[in-house]
């Protein structure tokens, strides 16, 4: 076989199953984008590199398969960065291709030249600089060997434009890359943690997006029924549990229910499953679940007492460890730990006022959701609709929810929506966003207008960066600064300049029938909901403080 390094590039993509990639085309990757006239790939060209990363994610989280996007040389490839170093942070497998200038100019300050493979060392899991057409043969396949071998993650290709260019000639493919055994575990540390398990009075288990990551749901579901453990999720982690599940506490720590953090408090063991002890999660670590010991399960051992000093630590494929340890856990009903926990919980529910009103947050989420099918797909990006969308939306599979939790990227819910309704274009893919979000990559409203992406955008409206407005309030004086914006934009109209079909619950007289038909309405919708400047998130647990202090959520409906 003879071809070029760019069509050798597209030929190895299509043998690893890649059936869209994301990007935008550059002086420096041009021959890989001449060389989509003979692949079966398609191209989703997006309005800004940093969504391309984005829209990967987006097929990656929902698919649970690695995706791709590309870039050119310099700011190409600084624009994607923050979507590389979200999809570190939350273990999700991108392979990034970028174009870079000839090997000749490297080092020379050429035009658009930047030093990508530096730039990218800390914010991958692997990344390669190509010097030859020959590496190819290696590399492609290498990469997406390493995204998806143990903790998944980013993986950088950055690719001269004279490698691309240059021919090869060769017998044979190689094999695709395909992820490595994951670790083995000893036995002994199964029986260790069922003993442990099965003396506990009060356990908890504790999911993080490990559960979601191995496809371990059914069987974390199987250990929690037969022992009769609830189980408290991250954020990552929603979707491990249904919403609706006897066992099922909700979400833990910052924002997480009253309930569910009092329960923690109360436990003797904690169960972690594919979790990393976020702050978010835990609070001050050092007062985290004071008096219980800590089970962690997880496929990184670098997490492995990183945070929290385990009794017991097992690196493991968590899927593998939760069925190896069910035939050693006994099955218990720990009728009085079950009556505790359902004391706690319905002495301390979650509340969301308004949620009967559309125009408040918890009204605008819960009948969302009630229009919904339940195979929809819901993406928020980052902020106080983030939050309450976690608290309010009723989650009920794994790969439901899509949102940016270790960066935590203002701009991530629209590229990421699109990115799922590409992957899965016969359901509704809902982005929760809100205006200070929306605004950090609005033009990829022409994205979904242009391949008419099932996405809809509901934007919670309250002319803030509500999140910052309310830690202001709370722990600055009230002393305001830069949370406020002025200027206030008509999203629905600029919507429709987008020649997206839009509404504004604002100006509708029947606002439920309004959403029911946007809901509705084929191809891309946006939706604008105003909401009070000065509703908060509640509850919440001070920056730095222990679950504990959680303060509000039981009568706030505002601060």
């Amino acid at each position: 076989m003879n071809m070029t390094g760019a069509e050798l590039i597209m030929r190895l993509l299509e043998r690893q199953g890649i059936t869209t990639i994301a990007g935008i085309p550059g002086g420096a990757n041009l021959p890989m984008y001449d060389a989509f006239h003979t692949s079966s790939i398609q191209h989703i060209l997006v309005r800004h590199e940093q969504a391309a990363g984005f829209m990967a994610q987006g097929m990656a989280r929902t698919t649970g398969l690695p995706a791709v996007c590309f870039a050119t040389s310099g700011p190409g490839a600084t624009n994607i960065l923050t979507a590389i170093a979200d999809a570190k942070l939350d273990s999700v497998p991108v392979i990034c291709i970028t174009g870079q200038v000839p090997t000749g100019l490297i080092g020379s300050d050429a035009f658009q030249e930047i030093d990508t493979y530096g730039l990218t060392v800390p914010i991958t899991k692997h990344n390669y600089l190509v010097r030859t057409v020959e590496e190819l043969l290696t590399v492609i396949p290498d990469a997406f060997r390493i995204a998806m071998s143990g903790r998944p993650g980013p993986v950088v290709i950055d690719v001269p434009k004279d490698v691309q260019s240059a021919r090869i000639e060769f017998d044979a493919y190689p094999e695709p890359g395909a992820p490595d055994a994951p670790p083995r575990f000893s036995h002994d540390d199964i029986f260790r943690a069922a003993g442990l398990i099965n003396a506990s009075e009060k356990p908890v288990i504790y999911a993080g997006a490990g559960i979601i990551g191995s496809n371990a749901a059914p069987a974390l579901h199987a250990l929690a029924e037969k022992a009769s453990i609830p189980v408290a999720c991250t954020l990552l982690g929603l979707g491990s549990m249904p919403d609706s599940h006897p066992l099922y506490l909700g979400m833990l720590g910052m924002h997480g229910s009253r309930g569910t953090n009092m329960i923690m408090e109360e436990c003797d063991l904690v169960i972690a499953l594919g979790v990393r002890f976020d702050d978010r999660a835990t609070g001050k670590a050092a007062e985290f679940c004071p008096k219980a010991h800590i089970i962690h399960i997880d496929i990184d051992r670098s997490e492995l007492g990183k945070i929290k000093l385990p009794m017991l630590g097992i690196e493991a494929d968590v899927r593998l460890a939760i069925e190896a340890l069910l035939p050693e856990v006994g099955a218990d009903k720990r009728s009085d730990w079950t009556a505790r926990t359902t004391e706690l919980r319905e002495a301390h529910p979650m509340a969301m006022p308004g949620a009967d009103d559309l125009l408040t947050p918890y009204g605008i989420i819960r009948q969302t959701a009630a229009m919904l099918d339940d195979d929809a797909i819901i993406s928020t990006d980052v902020g106080q609709h983030q939050m309450w969308t976690a608290q309010a939306y009723p989650f009920t599979y794994p790969r439901q929810w899509l949102t940016s939790g270790g960066l935590g990227t203002m701009g991530f819910g629209l590229p990421t929506a699109i990115g799922a309704a590409v992957a899965f274009p016969e359901r509704t893919s809902v982005c929760f966003s809100g205006d200070g979000s929306i605004l950090m990559n609005i033009q990829e409203l022409a994205t979904a207008v242009e391949i008419n992406a099932n996405v809809k955008i509901v934007l919670l409206n309250n002319g803030h960066l509500g999140l910052v407005r309310q830690q202001q309030e709370l722990f600055y004086g009230a002393r305001y600064m830069a949370s406020r914006f002025e200027a206030r934009p008509d999203f629905a109209t600029i919507a429709r300049g987008f020649g997206m079909a839009a509404c504004d619950l604002a100006n509708e007289a029947n606002p439920a029938e309004a959403l029911a038909a946007a809901l509705r309405q084929p191809g891309p919708c946006f939706i604008n909901v105003p909401i009070a400047e000065e509703d908060c998130v509640f509850p919440m647990v001070p920056p730095g403080a222990a679950n504990h202090t959680m303060i509000g959520g039981e009568t706030h409906a505002t601060a």
